[in-house]
């Protein structure tokens, strides 16, 4: 198996759209191709058919490879509950939640992991397309690195830096990195990709000659920026759509911890649908629907609801007829109360919930992981739908006799979950990625306003369409036998 690392400048420099795209590039040529970042930090997750978790960037990177996500392309993920705190999952299970100062000393353990699954992947693939984390230059989180070169001096493999130019100081950016790494490791840095360009080109030919003559290093291409490029982000929630004629308007809560926010990409997407994040001091305008999202910190999530007021702004809207949905952490925010008697989540034992629907819920350390198919039962209504399950909660309580979902068959041999009210106001469930089915996204919006007619995005069919568009975009700019002939001519095995 060949190898190639694809590492940036910063984060949010475009590595992870690279390596998509690339995997897609590739995949397209008939190579066996598979994605791989060593560690990742982000709530927004993917669960993989092994029943195991990944970070949400290998997961489109693997639908562009053309294969089925699993925790191999994804060994380390960390999941922020706090400022200086997070849950570890290794090999897509959670092992235990650390602070940063502990988990540096445990690196050592996990760079063990990284290169098991490295080993693992390269006895089925040809080819290892690997997404670093931030920058390589962070002098702090040098020492026992697992996510950048500390991994490509492991396993020596070739590397490509990106940086965004539509930051501003890209020169900077990129001679500045180069010039903060050891000698070997600027030796395996083999070229360049600069991202999001706007303009003229020939204005900047001047700028890249430079470059190569000062590091020595080529660039190997200049991507245009992509308006309205649309892909599962990890951690940028794109605050609204700004739909000026929308048939249906839809408030969701942004909490400190929200997670799974690509739960709502087919909602805000849709130019019918008009969606409106409700950050820090805002209060929640007049609306259609009011959905809590899913948190990783749900007690601590749950505390800056109400401090925010956002609780008697929705029972307010409930009291005008308007709907309520609560999805995973949310659903859990409406009941009763929320213990954390094993401080899974938080050092907060128990929070009192917003106790619109009669239930609790206790976090425990075990995790349920699950991909499933399911019955959407709504509007006296049977509509088949799919999803995916991320939760550390059981919950019990009265109003889980009248379930939201049923399901034929499921892995912890659960037969219904979440809840509908008695007054058809209030709906919870912990299934992510309702919206990705059309016929259940359309319920749930007919639930809401029963004479809505719209068509509902097919964000599988979206997705798709995004990525050849990307791959079409790397053909066309970037020089792709140069960066073949990259990982076709390093030393790697």
């Amino acid at each position: 198996m060949k190898t190639l690392m694809i590492q940036g400048t910063t984060s949010d420099a475009g590595k992870s759209t690279l390596v998509a795209a690339l995997c897609r590039v590739f995949a397209n040529q008939g190579i066996k191709v598979a994605p791989f970042k060593p560690q990742n930090m982000a709530l927004n997750s993917a669960v993989t058919n092994d029943g195991g978790e990944i970070g949400r960037a290998q997961a489109l990177q693997a639908i562009a490879a053309k294969v089925e996500p699993e925790t191999d392309f994804n060994p380390i993920l960390l999941k922020p509950n706090s400022d200086t705190g997070a849950q570890v999952i290794i090999h897509g299970k959670a092992i235990s939640n650390m602070e940063a100062g502990k988990y540096h000393d445990y690196k050592k353990v996990a760079m063990d992991a990284v290169i098991t699954s490295h080993e693992r992947l390269a006895k089925r693939f040809d080819l290892l397309l690997v997404e670093g984390a931030g920058s390589p230059a962070e002098i702090n989180l040098r020492e026992n690195d697992i996510a950048n070169m500390g991994y490509a001096e492991k396993v020596d493999c070739p590397v490509i830096i990106i940086a965004d130019i539509d930051k501003g100081g890209v020169f900077a950016h990129l001679v500045g990195t180069l010039a903060l790494l050891s000698g070997s490791e600027q030796a395996r840095v083999k070229g360049f990709v600069i991202n999001r360009f706007r303009g003229d080109i020939s204005l900047l030919q001047g700028g890249l000659d430079w470059l190569e003559q000062y590091t020595g290093k080529p660039v190997l291409g200049v991507l245009p920026y992509l308006h309205d490029l649309t892909l599962d982000a990890e951690d940028a929630v794109a605050i609204n759509n700004n739909v000026t004629h929308a048939t249906i308007n839809i408030a969701i809560l942004l909490v400190p911890h929200i997670s799974n926010h690509t739960d709502f990409d087919a909602l805000r997407l849709h130019p019918n649908i008009n969606v409106n994040y409700i950050r820090h001091t805002q209060v929640i305008p007049d609306v259609d629907l009011i959905i809590l999202p899913g948190s990783k910190n749900v007690l601590g999530d749950l505390t800056f609801l109400i401090n925010e007021g956002w609780d008697n702004q929705i029972k307010r809207h409930l009291r005008y007829g308007g709907k309520v949905l609560g999805i995973c952490g949310g659903m859990q925010m409406l009941g009763n109360i929320i213990y954390d008697p094993e401080g899974v989540e938080s050092s907060l034992k128990s929070v009192s919930g917003l106790a619109l629907c009669d239930f609790e819920t206790t976090l425990t350390s075990q995790k349920v992981l699950s991909k499933v198919t399911a019955t959407l039962k709504l509007n006296n209504r049977q509509t088949l739908c799919s999803g995916y399950e991320i939760h550390a909660g059981v919950s019990k309580g009265n109003a889980l006799k009248t379930p939201l979902i049923t399901f034929s068959q499921h892995p912890n041999g659960f037969k219904t979950d979440g809840f509908i009210s008695d007054d058809n106001a209030i709906a919870g469930t912990y299934l992510h990625g309702l919206f990705d089915e059309p016929n259940a996204t359309m319920e749930i919006l007919k639930w809401v306003k029963p004479d809505l007619n719209i068509d509902p995005i097919s964000i599988d069919t979206h997705r798709e369409q995004q990525l050849a568009r990307l791959a079409t975009m790397c053909e066309t700019h970037l020089d792709i036998a140069q960066i073949t002939s990259i990982y076709k001519g390093h030393n790697n095995d």
